[in-house]
């Protein structure tokens, strides 16, 4: 019997590993190896039929083995904490902003943030060559397909700030947008957006029936394009953002108030009339895909903007992506410029 209860248990074992295996997101991933480290049982070790030693020339005497000792008994409520859910139902917010007890991973680890990706080619339908031109005589002839990758992580800095659930965190975003086919003009980057923040972020917890309030942050937000004279693009902001999640369902809303509004060494005064005051974004994860929606808009200036995309998997922590954009500010170059463009290439999942 012992060497049945053996191979159940081993056969159990890989099947859980599997189930981990197929969750599309790294955070849930993780969450479910955890969960499976701290609570699979030992395999008993048992062999086959022991065989007794012959007294004198009587035959040999075949016992049974002891029975294997009786499975200690673990609580519905403990049981129902480490049993592995479906990908469905693992909370992804909780993972990425580390909500709950059983998700903090401590400080100074890096952990995803916005997404990280890689387009290889990226179709616009008008390129804004206007600010160059501006900048030097010459300006340059920018070509309508380009490569763009954007690396996005966060860190946090402080758990449980004096004693408050309140994390503090540090975010990084850089986006660029390199002309690597326009060889004529030395393959350079036209624009490249850098953007550090600072996010308190507290957990909430709310059930609304149709959805799972999740998390609220508040942060400072810098975003620079790190030009001078003409070509120079920045501003500061606070923003208010709420997460909130049902299923593979999720939704998370900002709003945000510009800070530096004075008119003197302002090169982009008017950057809330074309990004508005505010974004939604949307996602739905299956089978490993994940397709996503971000829309903007100033209703006062009819203003905004509309970015799609799709996430499908290739192997463990790397996507085939796919990303559409059609308004105002793919880049901060771009903000009162309105194009459309579509992309494919890789989305790293870490």
């Amino acid at each position: 019997m012992a060497p049945a209860l053996a191979l159940a248990q081993a056969s159990d074992l890989e099947l859980r590993l599997e189930r981990c295996a197929v969750l599309g997101d790294a955070s849930a991933r993780l969450a479910c190896y955890d969960v499976l480290a701290k609570t699979t049982p030992a395999v008993q070790a048992a062999g086959d039929n022991a065989i007794a030693a012959p007294a004198g020339g009587s035959e040999p005497v075949r016992t049974q083995p002891a029975a294997p000792p009786p499975a200690p008994k673990i609580p519905a409520k403990v049981a129902a904490l480490t049993t592995i859910p479906p990908e469905d139902t693992v909370s992804r917010m909780v993972q990425e902003w580390e909500l709950d007890r059983s998700a903090k991973r401590g400080v100074f680890n890096f952990r995803p943030h916005k997404d990280t990706y890689l387009l290889l080619a990226n179709y616009s339908t008008s390129s804004n060559d206007a600010p160059f031109r501006d900048f030097t005589p010459a300006g340059i002839k920018s070509k309508h397909v380009e490569l763009t990758y954007q690396l996005s992580f966060k860190m946090k800095l402080i758990e449980q700030l004096m004693s408050t659930p309140v994390d503090l965190w540090f975010g990084y975003t850089q986006n660029s947008f390199w002309q690597a086919y326009n060889r004529a003009a030395s393959s350079p980057f036209r624009e490249t957006n850098y953007q550090p923040e600072l996010m308190l972020t507290t957990p909430l917890n709310l059930d609304l029936g149709v959805l799972d309030m999740r998390y609220l942050t508040l942060a400072l937000n810098h975003q620079s394009n790190g030009q001078t004279s003409t070509l120079s693009r920045s501003w500061n902001r606070i923003y208010a953002e709420v997460g909130a999640e049902k299923g593979k369902f999720g939704v998370s809303f900002r709003l945000w108030k510009r800070l530096d509004n004075a008119r003197s060494d302002n090169d982009n005064i008017d950057i809330t009339d074309f990004l508005g005051h505010g974004d939604l974004t949307a996602t739905y994860r299956f089978d490993g895909h994940e397709l996503s929606v971000m829309g903007r808009r100033n209703f006062s200036t009819r203003h905004g903007a509309l970015k799609v995309g799709w996430a499908f998997p290739l192997a463990a922590n790397l996507k085939g992506y796919v990303q559409g954009f059609s308004g105002y500010g793919q880049s901060l170059i771009d903000y009162n410029y309105s194009q459309k463009s579509v992309g494919a290439g890789f989305l790293v999942d870490f």
